[in-house]
């Protein structure tokens, strides 16, 4: 079996941006989406209400993971939902979104925001939105911790999240000097990050801290499963991220997602025009 090691991995750092988007973090700095490929960027975010007020989005999926607050979600299809600590939304943008994203009453609002990349193919399918509630994501414990699957088949089970391409999501737990064997498609490209503690990753047993990112390395050639090692050195909380690259070019322009700067600048034509139909209001 193919065993995965770190590629490349970095310490977060923050911008504080004052009232109401309080502080922002690239996880994944859009700058180096053709290296994350199918993945565009992932934004960390603390804010208040009225930070991501009503938009539109099309030609990507967001997958947003809640560390901490409430967020409460508002699309003009008629879709209104609160989601909680644990909780994460999926959002197929397709042809055309609209949406809110904010933080509830006085909350501060901490969460994660994953861009996934539409093949060009599929970046005219119809908007939807999927709510993963933490308690509808199988759990699997073993020795010294559990894994719980947000998406993809992992350790036996499956989790709830479809996307409309292949992604695995997983939130590891690890207890001091717990081991983990953590089984990804070998073809995937993979990320992930410490929301706590500290570990040892890959087979050069990398010590990564909370708030430090890695990718990994994979074999895009390769079929069935590969193998990554994880040993906690304190009591730790990993996301793993992985996706088959998609392999076409791609621009990432203000919220739309595109494969040439005249899809973008169509995007924008239609969004003028009222072709992403009417604003999400309650």
């Amino acid at each position: 079996m193919f065993e995965r090691d770190v590629k490349n991995h970095w310490q977060v750092t923050y911008q504080q941006n004052g009232y109401p988007h309080v502080q922002q973090g690239w996880v994944l700095s859009p700058d180096r989406k053709d290296e994350f490929d199918p993945f565009i960027l992932m934004a960390e975010d603390w804010f208040k209400r009225g930070t991501f007020s009503e938009h539109p989005h099309r030609g990507f999926q967001t997958i947003t993971y809640v560390i901490d607050g409430r967020l409460e979600h508002i699309d003009n299809h008629g879709g209104h939902s609160i989601l909680d600590a644990g909780d994460i939304q999926y959002m197929n943008a397709g042809w055309a979104a609209r949406h809110a994203e904010e933080a509830v009453d006085d909350d501060l609002i901490h969460t994660l925001q994953l861009w996934l990349n539409l093949p060009k193919r599929l970046k005219e399918t119809t908007t939807s939105y999927q709510n993963v509630f933490l308690e509808q994501a199988p759990v699997v414990t073993f020795d010294g911790g559990h894994v719980r699957v947000y998406s993809g088949e992992i350790a036996g089970v499956t989790g709830p999240l479809d996307s409309l391409v292949p992604i695995t999501m997983s939130e590891v737990f690890l207890a001091p000097g717990a081991t983990y064997q953590h089984l990804l498609p070998t073809n995937h490209n993979a990320f992930l990050y410490v929301l706590a503690g500290e570990l040892e990753v890959g087979t050069s047993q990398t010590r990564l801290s909370k708030t430090m990112a890695a990718t990994l390395t994979f074999d895009e050639q390769a079929a069935g499963d590969s193998s990554l090692a994880l040993t906690a050195v304190s009591r730790t909380k990993v996301l793993i991220y992985s996706g088959q690259p998609i392999r076409e070019e791609t621009i990432a322009y203000g919220p739309f997602v595109m494969n040439t700067e005249d899809d973008i600048r169509q995007a924008y034509r239609d969004y003028h025009d009222g072709k992403f139909g009417p604003p999400a209001v309650l």
